[in-house]
């Protein structure tokens, strides 16, 4: 087996980020004029409904019926028949982030736990909050704005579900493993569902919903929420590697998928209210790329 290769944490966390960034809206990053504010197409009968049951079936999933549903077997193993390993070559590029010691991997874990599911959707809803009273909206925007934010991550978090059980991959802390010792780990229904992170693609939904509903409301100072919000969700798989539970392609797929969805939920169910149609909104983004001298990306509108 061919040694990981150790990466500076820096290079990695600067690529990963310029990979997986959305489009920046320009107007966020326009000052001046008050904001108008718009209305977002809204439903609290039907948004209730399809938030509480993809919510309801993802916690479902994970709480209850994980054991019967996750595959006891890996069915994506990395491996040939005869036992040679066959990681591919960015994945064993990227496990160069892996902690060295038990106690650094264990730290990871533990943060990308308090990062993803503690300190980013508080902070992000805390910011939409604030950015929706400067901006003069009515207490109801909040409420919606939730609503949808919840929406889009309890989709993204089923769709993550649903794809993990189908996959079926070795996560990487067992693909080294004796064969003897893969069944005596802590939680071996959890051995095999590697792809596609759910921590990366539950970031980034979050960040991207919570960005994309800031800019079809029109909100003032919503560079904020991309500002900080990318980052926090980078780091977040950043720690998955470092904690040595998935491959780069796993943590790249999540954020990619993750953001998809982010975007796709407010703009296709939740468009501005007399527009012409979702895919109208859809065409109407424009994309530019910006480059710095230390620093490229995209920015655009909506």
């Amino acid at each position: 087996m061919l040694p990981p290769v150790r990466l500076p944490i820096q290079a990695v966390a600067i690529a990963f980020l310029l990979a997986v960034v959305p489009a920046f809206p320009a107007a966020a990053q326009s000052g001046g004029d008050e904001p108008k504010l718009h209305e977002l197409r809204f439903n609290a009968t039907r948004d209730g409904i399809i938030t509480g049951a993809a919510g309801v079936l993802w916690i479902s999933s994970e709480a209850i019926f994980k054991d019967s549903l996750a595959p006891a077997e890996c069915r994506w193993c990395d491996r040939a028949p005869d036992g040679t390993d066959r990681l591919n070559r960015l994945d064993r590029w990227g496990r160069g982030l892996v902690g060295t010691t038990e106690a650094s991997r264990t730290r990871a874990h533990q943060w990308s736990n308090v990062i993803g599911f503690a300190a980013l959707p508080v902070g992000l809803l805390g910011f939409q909050y604030a950015i929706g009273r400067d901006s003069g909206a009515p207490t109801r925007f909040f409420a919606e704005d939730a609503t949808i934010i919840v929406q889009s991550t309890a989709i993204a978090a089923l769709a993550n579900q649903t794809v993990k059980f189908i996959a079926g991959r070795e996560r990487p802390f067992v693909h080294v493993l004796p064969e003897d010792q893969k069944a005596l780990t802590a939680h071996p229904s959890d051995n095999n569902l590697s792809f596609y992170s759910g921590h990366a693609s539950l970031a980034f939904s979050l960040v991207v919903s919570t960005g994309t509903v800031a800019s079809l409301r029109g909100y003032k100072h919503q560079a904020w929420i991309w500002g900080v919000g990318l980052p926090l969700a980078t780091s977040v798989g950043l720690l998955r590697m470092r904690a040595d539970k998935h491959y780069l392609s796993d943590v790249a797929t999540g954020a990619l998928l993750g953001s998809a969805i982010g975007f796709a939920v407010p703009m296709l169910l939740h468009g501005r209210k007399g527009d012409a149609s979702p895919s109208a909104q859809a065409s109407a983004v424009q994309v530019t790329p910006v480059a710095g001298a230390r620093m490229a990306g995209l920015s655009g509108t909506f």
